[in-house]
């Protein structure tokens, strides 16, 4: 996840959705959190049900808000778990600066959160969820556009939408210009979160604000910019589990592990594709995933 907020908040109600915190887990039980935007839920029900047919009691608590929150509740054994991503575990929590590469980013956040939080970062996913920019392969092959270094030379020609925040962060506009120089676009709409991509398919802007494994890049066909100078850094997902928690139930790391080598960028999009754009819900959508991979 980036450390812009995600904004991309699914309000979900039911069952085993709870935005609520008790007391922590004992014996054989977890209690298993998430974040409260689409992927965060999926990857949340997948670590829940991969646990419970490893013969532990599951308590779901999903949906819990954003990353101080989610944080604050792992800290305080609210929960026991949750999926976090490793560049906002780098800028939001470390307050580090966005910098080195995948591998060096995974091993900084695993050695300051178990020294300074006792907790343990699990395998990380493939996946980068990092920031990013779209367009749609139109518009990629009129300007011939394949990286961000392209696209600040040629933004005098093209719209921009994106989100408010993107336009006053470091991490954001400001940054790209500072690291790329140029990116002075023709004309900046903001949009609300939902609604960039519709307006990029419609013809209103040509480049969109985007994240790595939204699931709109799959469905629209969008070229995502590559990022050649390393301004954003990786955005692996992983479990963090309290060291306590570990000690108590080891196998957590076993069973979890198995998943992060299936969710490549390609996997999770489809993933988030068929919440937000085929409505299925999450819990379905990860045992279907888990089903076809046999790990349920």
């Amino acid at each position: 996840m980036s450390s812009l907020s995600r904004g991309r908040i699914l309000t979900l109600a039911g069952a085993g959705l709870l935005a609520g915190c008790s007391g922590g887990s004992s014996g054989s039980s977890v209690a298993v959190g998430s974040k409260d935007f689409t992927e965060e839920l999926i990857l949340g029900e997948m670590y829940a049900q991969l646990l419970e047919h490893g013969g532990l009691h599951v308590t779901r608590k999903l949906n819990l808000g954003g990353t101080q929150v989610a944080m604050a509740a792992l800290r305080r054994g609210d929960i026991d778990l949750y999926p976090e991503y490793t560049g906002t575990a780098l800028i939001t929590v470390l307050k580090a600066p966005p910098q080195g590469d995948a591998a060096a980013i995974y091993a900084k956040v695993k050695g300051a959160y178990a020294r300074d939080f006792a907790l343990t970062w699990l395998q990380p996913a493939p996946m980068n969820d990092t920031q990013a920019l779209a367009t749609t392969q139109e518009t990629a092959h009129k300007y011939n556009l394949r990286s961000l270094s392209d696209l600040s030379r040629a933004a005098p020609k093209l719209r921009l939408g994106a989100i408010p925040e993107f336009t006053k962060r470091e991490d954001g506009l400001p940054g790209l210009q500072r690291v790329y120089g140029g990116f002075e676009f023709a004309q900046v709409r903001l949009f609300d979160i939902g609604l960039k991509y519709e307006a990029l398919v419609r013809g209103q802007v040509d480049v969109v604000v985007a994240f790595g494994t939204d699931g709109q890049i799959v469905a629209d066909k969008l070229v995502i910019f590559a990022d050649d100078k390393h301004f954003w850094p990786a955005y692996q997902v992983a479990p963090v589990v309290r060291a306590a928690t570990l000690t108590r139930l080891p196998q957590i790391a076993t069973i979890l592990n198995g998943l992060a080598p299936l969710l490549t960028d390609d996997a999770m999009r489809s993933l988030n594709f068929a919440v937000d754009g085929k409505k299925d819900e999450p819990g379905d959508v990860a045992r279907d995933f888990l089903t076809a991979h046999k790990l349920l």
